[in-house]
């Protein structure tokens, strides 16, 4: 992989990771709610099931997701439902801990599998494969294997920062969210933000 296209990769990989989504918004709503050490397991569940995922892509089932348009839909509504349902549980949260076993359960193995409902990642993966896997610049790529690699490598520390930046940042508001019905209201907008987004993977 040139300097040119690495460059390219790192440029693309920050845009879409720093960016808000499911994984960034589920990040933020359990560390507010449960602190950051609590937000570490989906922390690293992110990348963990990203890194699955881009290699199913590698080897040929991105392809099969594209080109079946029924399969592409059945992630985009299973991932919306998916959000949909967490907003609920997430918008009647009031108290810090509230969340924490009938309201906001988002262990290691929901985060890995969340990946495969996010349309987000589809879509980063998908991208990747197209553009730095199976192409380097315009042409077929001689080395294929050894791209997905580098890539399998890159991407997911993108992941694990950006998701704990987002984490950090609910954590530090833990504190001012435990007066009144602060904590209440910024669940609420969080609900919001995953109801957009669910929006969002519909109609993308």
């Amino acid at each position: 992989m040139s300097a040119a296209e690495l460059t390219a990769l790192l440029a693309f990989c920050t845009a879409m990771s720093f960016s808000p989504g499911p994984n960034t918004t589920l990040s933020t709503a359990i560390a507010a709610n449960h602190g950051l050490r609590r937000t570490l397991r989906f922390c690293f569940a992110v990348p963990a099931g990203w890194v699955m995922l881009m290699l199913a892509c590698g080897l040929g089932v991105g392809a099969l997701v594209t080109g079946l348009p029924a399969l592409r839909s059945a992630i985009q509504y299973a991932g919306a439902a998916y959000l949909g349902w967490m907003a609920w549980k997430l918008s009647g949260s009031g108290r810090l801990g509230e969340a924490d076993t009938d309201r906001l359960d988002v262990g290691f193995a929901q985060g890995i599998g969340l990946q495969f409902v996010n349309i987000k990642a589809w879509l980063l993966a998908l991208t990747l494969s197209a553009g730095w896997v199976v192409n380097a610049a315009g042409q077929p790529a001689a080395n294929p294997g050894q791209r997905l690699a580098i890539i399998c490598l890159v991407v997911p520390v993108f992941a694990f920062v950006s998701n704990f930046a987002y984490a950090l940042a609910g954590s530090m508001l833990r504190g001012w969210l435990s007066h009144g019905t602060r904590l209440l209201w910024f669940n609420r907008a969080l609900a919001l933000v995953l109801l957009a987004t669910a929006v969002w993977m519909v109609l993308a």
